[in-house]
C-alpha cells in the first residue's frame, strides 16, 4: 500500500487535487472527466460581496465527476475520511441506484476514498461498495474498515500526477473480465 507524502493535502481539498489530475488527463488525451455541479437555488445573496448566504438544493445529485477514459464511460464520487472506518451513511441511495444503471449500461463507477489520517487514496470499485451496501442492507455492518480494502486498489504516487486512478481503471476493468469470463 502506497502512502503519500506526510505534510498530508496541506490545505488542499480533495476535490482540487481531482481537478487537478483530470487537467493533467486531459492534457495528455487519456481522458475527458467533468466535474458535476450540485444544484442549488439561492435565497439571500450578500449585496456588497455578491456571495450567496443561503440556498438550497434543487435536486438530489447523482455522482461527483463523470466523462470518458479511451472510449469508457466512467463515474465517480470522491470522499474523505478521517478514520479507518468509512460510514456508509456518506453514500445515499440515490448515488448507489445510479452507479447501478451506469454499470447496466458498461460503465465504470467507483468511489475515490481520501484517509487523510493515513494520508492514502483508495479506488473503492462498485462492486466492492455493493457488497458493504448490500451487507448494510441485511442488517449488518453500516460501514465497512479500512481492513476490508482490496490491497491492490490503492492508488499509487506516479510522477506528476496526484490522484493516479486510471490504472485503478484499468485493473478494475481486468477484473470484471475476469469475472465474467469464470461466469
Amino acid at each position: 500500500m502506497a502512502t503519500w507524502n506526510s505534510r498530508g493535502l496541506r490545505g488542499s481539498t480533495l476535490e482540487d487535487l481531482i481537478n487537478r489530475t483530470n487537467e493533467k488527463y486531459q492534457e495528455h488525451h487519456l481522458a475527458l472527466i467533468q466535474k458535476i455541479p450540485t444544484p442549488i437555488t439561492p435565497i439571500k445573496i450578500d449585496k456588497e460581496s455578491r456571495h450567496i448566504t443561503l440556498a438550497y438544493f434543487d435536486q438530489k445529485s447523482t455522482v461527483d465527476y463523470i466523462g470518458v477514459v479511451q472510449g469508457i464511460p466512467i463515474c465517480f464520487d470522491a470522499k474523505e475520511c478521517a478514520t479507518d472506518t468509512f460510514a456508509l451513511a456518506n453514500i445515499h441511495e440515490h448515488q448507489v441506484q445510479f452507479m447501478k444503471e451506469f454499470e447496466q449500461q458498461r460503465g465504470i463507477a467507483f468511489f475515490l476514498i481520501y484517509y487523510s489520517a493515513r494520508n492514502t487514496f483508495y479506488y473503492l470499485t462498485y462492486r466492492l461498495m455493493r457488497s458493504f451496501w448490500d451487507r448494510a442492507q441485511s442488517g449488518g455492518r453500516k460501514s465497512f474498515r479500512f481492513e476490508e480494502l482490496e490491497e491492490q486498489f490503492f492508488l499509487s504516487q506516479k510522477q506528476g500526477i496526484l490522484v493516479p486512478y486510471l490504472d485503478m481503471i484499468q485493473l478494475d476493468l481486468q477484473l470484471r473480465d475476469d469475472l465474467r469470463d469464470e461466469g
